[in-house]
């Protein structure tokens, strides 16, 4: 079977070396295996994406020599497929809203999970009478999956990791995420199962900071009927201080590394000397 990846970047701010990376480790992964490699415009949170973020990401990864087929698959444009398919999750009785703010969880939990605070499901056992009572007040909601539910729903899940074979995913541990909000119609998780699915993606290559990421991913997939692909995380970039590369952090982005006179190949051996060679082409 042929190899197709994937790079699937929010257009929230200029690239850094860490997703030069992940873009160049996926090209490679493709071309490889003469397989296709796809861009993918993740622009979901129209409150943070910009139109000429995406125009940069699409210079910079030509400058890098990476090449896509077919045109960049723009999220924003699929918003009544991802509405789909959270209504399907919502047929199987696997969704409910959530009234509570960011605030609140966090007060509830007192400390994060990883990169996330883990939901103790306050409103899973909300009367459906007075959350629907609640929607009607006009009262801001998220949708959530019930996710141990789904999970006994799906039975045993297994999944590929590059390097360590074939795994089980258990998505209980990261609780029920969340899939929509009023101001995001569709979460990552639900939009990048349904994407690698619509696109064909067969391996998806990207940080290790979303491996925790991926039993809710291959549980979704289970679902709705979506094959599931193998993944490959790689090590991430991190700065001085070991904490990852960030746009929030202000990395250093690769437009910054051009205008200095950084070449491409200096970008591949500046990688390669923090996370280990990226297979040649």
């Amino acid at each position: 079977m042929s190899i197709v990846t994937r790079f699937a970047p929010s257009p929230t701010g200029y690239l850094h070396l860490g997703h030069a990376a992940s873009a160049l480790i996926g090209f490679a992964r493709a071309s490889n295996a003469k397989g296709r490699f796809l861009l993918r415009i993740e622009d979901i949170d129209a409150s943070r994406c910009r139109p000429e973020y995406t125009k940069a990401i699409i210079e910079d990864l030509t400058w890098l020599g990476i090449t896509w087929r077919d045109q960049p698959h723009i999220q924003s444009c699929h918003m009544a497929d991802y509405r789909t398919a959270i209504d399907r999750l919502d047929a199987m009785d696997l969704l409910y809203p959530c009234f509570c703010s960011r605030a609140e969880i966090a007060a509830a939990m007192g400390a994060p999970h990883g990169t996330e605070t883990i939901y103790p499901g306050t409103c899973r056992r909300l009367d459906p009478a007075i959350a629907a009572d609640r929607i009607a007040h006009g009262d801001a909601y998220a949708l959530r999956l019930r996710t141990a539910a789904a999970a006994a729903r799906a039975g045993t899940l297994r999944y590929h990791e590059d390097g360590d074979g074939w795994l089980t995913a258990n998505p209980n541990p990261l609780g029920d995420i969340v899939l929509a909000r009023k101001d995001v119609p569709a979460s990552y998780h639900l939009c990048v199962t349904h994407d690698d699915a619509l696109q064909g993606v067969t391996l998806v290559t990207r940080g290790a900071d979303l491996r925790e990421a991926t039993p809710i991913h291959v549980l979704l997939q289970r679902l709705l009927g979506w094959p599931t692909p193998a993944y490959a995380h790689h090590p991430l970039l991190t700065d001085a201080t070991g904490r990852r590369l960030a746009k929030r952090d202000h990395a250093a982005t690769i437009r910054d590394l051009r205008t200095a006179g950084t070449t491409p190949a200096d970008i591949r051996k500046i990688i390669s000397c923090r996370i280990g060679p990226i297979p040649s082409l």
